[in-house]
């Protein structure tokens, strides 16, 4: 089993920055795809960003240019830099993993989950 545990979440103003991080434990998260997904209330959870072993980012639209996802492999934790946050960016946010060097912004692919952490933007 992995373990995934994110923190970094809280209440921001509308064009403020959070950074999220997201600690893997349990095994070895090096080869893993990564990605960070989104949920707020009465939506459908949403695909937000993801990262492969290789390298290679994949993004949704309405966060292109504002998120980043990194990861750090010696520290078995991957990071969304969230900036120029919008109020439409509240959600609970949670990481994901799987074992494969694809990207996929399908939540189905994914094989581990965190329990997410709560991102307020107030307008």
């Amino acid at each position: 089993q992995v373990q995934l545990v994110e923190s970094g979440g809280g209440l921001v103003q509308a064009g403020e920055s959070l950074r999220l991080s997201c600690v893997a434990s349990g095994r070895t998260f090096s080869t893993y795809t990564v990605g960070w997904f989104r949920q707020a209330p009465g939506k459908e959870r949403e695909f937000v960003a993801a990262k492969s072993w290789t390298g290679g980012n994949l993004y949704t639209d309405s966060v292109k240019g504002r998120f980043t996802i990194s990861r750090d492999n010696a520290k078995n934790t991957v990071y969304l830099q969230m900036n120029s946050l919008k109020p439409e960016d509240t959600a609970v946010y949670a990481c994901a993993a799987k074992y494969s060097g694809s990207l996929s912004p399908r939540p189905g692919g994914y094989d581990y989950w965190g329990q997410g952490t709560q991102v307020t933007v107030s307008s």
